[in-house]
C-alpha cells in the first residue's frame, strides 16, 4: 500500500487527452486502451453496511461483490433504498463497510488511514453529486482549483498556479463553461453548476470518476448534455465511470448495469 501513504508520485493507467494544457506528475505513465481494458480497477467484495436510526439497525448491503474494469463505464440502479448510493460512497472511501473489502488496482483501501483516504480521493477518484457541491463563495474556475490547492500546498500552488489555472480553464472549455470562469454558483444554472462539479472532479486526471446521481436534479435536456460529457470522457480519455441513477434511460447509455435490490447485486 506504499502508493497510498504520504504523497507518493500517482501512476495514471489511461490515456490523456492530447487537447490542452497537461499538468504533469511525477511518475506518470500511459498504457494502451487494450491492456487497461481487461484490467480489474475497483472492485468490492463481500461489503456489507447498516445504519442504525435510534434503537433498529437497518440493514443495507447483505454481501455485495462486484468488479469495475479500467476504462468501464457502469451504472449501478435499484429502487430507492436499495443502497446504490451507499455502495458508491464506499467505492470512494466515504464510508467504510462494517464487513468485506474494497479494493483499488488490486490493493485493499477501505481500511486505510484517514490521510491515505483523503490522497485517495484527492488524486485518483473523482466525484461528483447530485447537488454539485461547489463552494457558494467562490468562482466556476476557482472551484475547479480547490483540489489542486489542497494536493499542493500554497507554497507548491503558487508557484504551478499558472499551469493549474490553464487546464482548469480547459476543463471548463471542455464541458462548455468557458464563458462562466468568474461567475459564482449562485449565478450559474444547474446544469452549469454540475458541468462545474465535473471539471473540478477531472483537475487532477483521476483515475475513475464516481457520479451520485448526476442528471437527477436536472431536466432531460441538460441531463443528455451531461451524459454526453459523460460518455465523451469515457470513449476519448478512457476515464472508467461509476454513475448511480435511478434513471432506467440513463442507466441504458453505460456499457454496463449493476442492479442492487434486497442489499445484493441481481445482475451485472
Amino acid at each position: 500500500m506504499d502508493s497510498f501513504y504520504g504523497l507518493a508520485p500517482r501512476t495514471s493507467t489511461r490515456k490523456q487527452s492530447a487537447a490542452g494544457p497537461h499538468v504533469t506528475f511525477p511518475g506518470d505513465a500511459s498504457e494502451s486502451t487494450a491492456s487497461t481494458k481487461q484490467q480489474v480497477l475497483l472492485s468490492a467484495h463481500g461489503v456489507e453496511k447498516s445504519y442504525r436510526k435510534g434503537k433498529h439497525v437497518v440493514p443495507v448491503l447483505l454481501g455485495v461483490d462486484f468488479e469495475i474494469a479500467a476504462g468501464e463505464f457502469v451504472s449501478i440502479v435499484g429502487q430507492s433504498g436499495s443502497g446504490k448510493s451507499t455502495l458508491l460512497h464506499l467505492l470512494g472511501t466515504l464510508d467504510a463497510p462494517d464487513q468485506g473489502e474494497i479494493h483499488f488496482e488490486g490493493r485493499r483501501i477501505d481500511n486505510l488511514p484517514t490521510s491515505s483516504r483523503d490522497l485517495l480521493r484527492n488524486q485518483y477518484f473523482g466525484m461528483i453529486f447530485q447537488f454539485y457541491h461547489l463552494l457558494p463563495e467562490l468562482s466556476a474556475l476557482e472551484n475547479v482549483l480547490i483540489p489542486s490547492m489542497i494536493a499542493d500546498g500554497a507554497f507548491r500552488y503558487w508557484r504551478n498556479r499558472r499551469q493549474y489555472r490553464e487546464r482548469a480553464e480547459h476543463l471548463l472549455e471542455l464541458v462548455g463553461l468557458s464563458h462562466r470562469l468568474k461567475h459564482k454558483p449562485r449565478e450559474l444554472s444547474g446544469g452549469e453548476m454540475q458541468r462545474a462539479a465535473i471539471a473540478r472532479a477531472l483537475i487532477a486526471e483521476p483515475e475513475v470518476l464516481l457520479a451520485d446521481e448526476p442528471t437527477g436534479n436536472l431536466d432531460s435536456k441538460t441531463g443528455e448534455e451531461i451524459m454526453e460529457i459523460l460518455r465523451t470522457l469515457n470513449a476519448d480519455q478512457n476515464l472508467t465511470i461509476v454513475m448511480v441513477t435511478h434513471d432506467a434511460a440513463i442507466a441504458s447509455q453505460a456499457d454496463r448495469i449493476v442492479r442492487l435490490a434486497e442489499g445484493r447485486v441481481q445482475a451485472a
